[in-house]
């Protein structure tokens, strides 16, 4: 019962922790450390919301929103899905299927690997069907190279279709959302269900898909594994995704001190 009384009477600065997963939340191992976890619960208890924020589909994210045991906002998709509560859809951004058709197409001209989620669920080269561009509703599409140049060419096709958010989660990909649709967006609608304001939230990643979240928050980290251009616009740069740097974060700006 100390610990309730101590909390109750201070006033917590940050309210909201979003959590990128791949790199960050998850080691490389792709699990969360007890020590993370011991220290998100900790985050929890003390009235902290604890919100996936993720490039990652719904059903590749859920499971892991309930090893930790939240029951908070959650954002997907790299914001083109917002969940109110872990099983119950807010709102949802589509990719038009015209845009879908014309990505594919890059894919099959530059010879790249590539992916996308839909409602219906989440497709690659291996089992992609043209039939599903008319049928599916479309939330997120990607791309894998190592070759710098045909990235880099892949990059100057997208912009130049225009309406797209591109970003990536990783230096040899590609991410595709709809224009002004990321996880700073998904950030802010999940503030408004809260009743909380972006001054009083914390995001934590290691990829340009979490720059606009991290630029956005009242506090922004950066991973001690994130890439440059993401530690150079964070406002903290903690430990690593393998040494527990978001255990660090909680315990030395979020959570009251003893």
């Amino acid at each position: 019962m100390a610990w309730d009384r101590r909390v109750h009477k201070v006033e917590l600065k940050y309210k909201l922790l979003a959590l990128d997963m791949d790199g960050t939340l998850l080691t490389d191992q792709h699990d969360i450390s007890p020590e993370t976890e011991r220290w998100i619960r900790k985050a929890m208890q003390a009235g902290v919301h604890v919100c996936l924020s993720t490039g990652r589909g719904f059903d590749e994210a859920v499971p892991f929103g309930e090893k930790l045991g939240l029951n908070t906002p959650m954002i997907t998709a790299n914001g083109s899905e917002i969940w109110k509560s872990p099983y119950e859809l807010y709102h949802r951004d589509l990719l038009d299927k015209a845009i879908i058709a014309r990505m594919h197409g890059l894919a099959q001209r530059y010879g790249v690997w590539f992916w996308a989620y839909s409602v219906e669920g989440s497709y690659n080269e291996k089992n992609w069907d043209p039939a599903l561009l008319d049928v599916n509703q479309w939330v997120k599409f990607g791309y894998h190279t190592e070759d710098d140049d045909i990235r880099h060419k892949l990059m100057m096709e997208l912009q130049n279709m225009g309406g797209l958010e591109i970003t990536n989660s990783s230096p040899y990909n590609l991410e595709i959302n709809p224009a002004g649709v990321n996880k700073a967006s998904g950030i802010r609608t999940v503030c408004e269900l809260l009743g909380i304001q972006m001054s009083e939230t914390v995001a934590v990643g290691d990829s340009l898909n979490d720059l606009a979240a991290i630029q956005a928050a009242g506090l922004g980290v950066a991973m001690g594994n994130a890439q440059l251009a993401v530690q150079e616009n964070a406002d903290v740069v903690t430990a690593s995704n393998n040494d527990d740097g978001i255990a660090w974060i909680i315990r030395d700006y979020i959570l009251p001190k003893e």
